[in-house]
């Protein structure tokens, strides 16, 4: 059974598009119960120059995406045609951030399926650099077709 997804096999699942993927690969997928997905935090980011000039730090609500990007992936990678449906955030509970993320930094992204029912999934999940936890949350997204 495969468990590891490189950036090509990710964007086959996933809707998103640069410049908004924030997941960079998939480093282990247990199908329908947790994933583990890597983001390479980049100096040349988009959104560095202006948060913030001269001390970058990465948006917190850009983690929550990434984590929400990889929870999409433990989802959509069950569905028997993936490219036609896409997940929306619906909410967030329980979010914390801990600690700042910065350009050199790698996520890793651990995301668990806490539930998922007519369509809405429930996923909890931790962001960790240097195994370090940075951030936590619990993420409600909805099934759509794209």
């Amino acid at each position: 059974m495969k468990t590891e997804y490189n950036i090509e096999e990710i964007l086959e699942i996933l809707p998103h598009r640069h410049p908004f993927v924030l997941i960079d690969r998939v480093i282990n997928l247990d199908p329908g119960k947790t994933v583990t997905a890597l983001k390479n935090v980049n100096i040349n980011e988009s959104y560095f120059p202006g948060h913030f000039p001269g001390k970058p730090i990465m948006p917190g609500v850009l983690i929550l995406e990434s984590m929400a990007q990889a929870g999409a992936f433990l989802v959509l990678h069950d569905l028997e045609d993936p490219q036609k449906k896409g997940m929306l955030f619906s909410s967030v509970e329980k979010a914390k951030f801990r600690i700042p993320v910065v350009p050199g930094d790698q996520l890793i992204i651990k995301m668990e399926m806490i539930n998922f029912r007519m369509g809405s999934a429930k996923i909890k999940g931790e962001a960790f650099v240097d195994d370090k936890l940075v951030t936590e949350a619990t993420i409600m997204a909805s099934l759509v077709d794209r």
